[in-house]
């Protein structure tokens, strides 16, 4: 079996040096092109290989070629049909993050609102895909909204249907959040029907997982201060990693996904009986025929 070799470096410096590791490679060592693709996933999250191919005017097999150079360097990593930017300690830029699968999050937060009926409370918290869930229940009547995300704030507030209630703390200036002990005091003085909540990256086993620790005490206060606890999430987190454990689908009464997770996710879902949810375009006309999560009373 071959042996990894240190990227960016030749056999001989490998065995002249006896290095195990080697940090990546600088910039400048990367082609136009490349610096270029990079630059794009940058703005964008990720990268598709027909459209590069497109835009460079090159074949599909030189994107390839360059989509590993990048992936090999650890600048981006792979994902089907192209490639977005590697996992590490830090999030996308929230721009990046509205602009990835779009289509599936507004997909995902029709399927979620129809989960949730009129005359319900609910907590949203910070994510692009939450504030989807808050554009898809504009037309809900009767809702008692808290929210730690200034974008929900902005989408519900011309709604005469929902009363919207502000977590208190610092706002991050990147993405809208409110993060920090008024946030999580305050949401500690609530007891509401549900929590929509999302996540940076999803692990295979069941796990919750997000960048900020700071966030993640506001989004374990929600957890536990909601009869129902719903994740809104596209199944590209799974092809992301983050460092901070928000909590586990055993937490959960229902995942909404757009299409299948992986089948130890799944399983995690079946074994914990968190409702699994599929929001394509039949699933979400299912749900609306058949209702909503009921709303516990106490």
């Amino acid at each position: 079996m071959a042996r990894h070799r240190p990227d960016g470096l030749p056999p001989a410096a490998v065995a002249r040096h006896g290095l195990a590791v080697a940090s990546n490679p600088p910039l400048e060592a990367l082609s136009d092109r490349q610096s270029a693709i990079l630059a794009l996933a940058r703005g964008a999250g990720r990268v598709g290989v027909e459209d590069l191919a497109a835009r460079f005017g090159v074949s599909p097999q030189t994107i390839r070629k360059d989509l590993n150079t990048l992936c090999d360097r650890r600048l981006l990593a792979r994902q089907h049909g192209g490639a977005m930017l590697a996992s590490g300690v830090e999030n996308l830029g929230y721009a990046a993050r509205r602009a990835l699968a779009h289509a599936e999050k507004r997909r995902i937060a029709a399927c979620c609102a129809a989960l949730i009926p009129d005359g319900s409370s609910l907590f949203i918290n910070i994510g692009t895909t939450t504030e989807e869930v808050a554009r898809a229940l504009v037309h809900h009547r009767n809702l008692l909204v808290v929210t730690n995300n200034i974008h929900v704030v902005s989408i519900l507030l011309p709604c005469d249907g929902v009363e919207v209630v502000v977590a208190g703390g610092p706002v991050r200036r990147s993405d809208g959040g409110i993060v920090g002990e008024a946030t999580v005091d305050l949401v500690s003085q609530f007891k509401l029907d549900f929590a929509v909540i999302g996540a940076s990256a999803l692990d295979e086993e069941g796990g919750l997982l997000d960048y900020d620790y700071r966030e993640v005490r506001v989004a374990r206060a929600i957890l536990g201060n909601a009869r129902q606890a719903i994740l809104v999430a596209d199944t590209g987190k799974f092809e992301r990693s983050a460092p901070v454990r928000i909590g586990h689908v055993s937490q959960l009464h229902c995942v909404v996904m757009d299409r299948a997770p992986p089948l130890g996710f799944a399983a995690a879902c079946q074994a914990a009986g968190t409702q699994l949810e599929l929001a394509g375009p039949e699933e979400c006309e299912m749900l609306t025929e058949t209702g909503s999560l009921e709303t516990e009373t106490h």
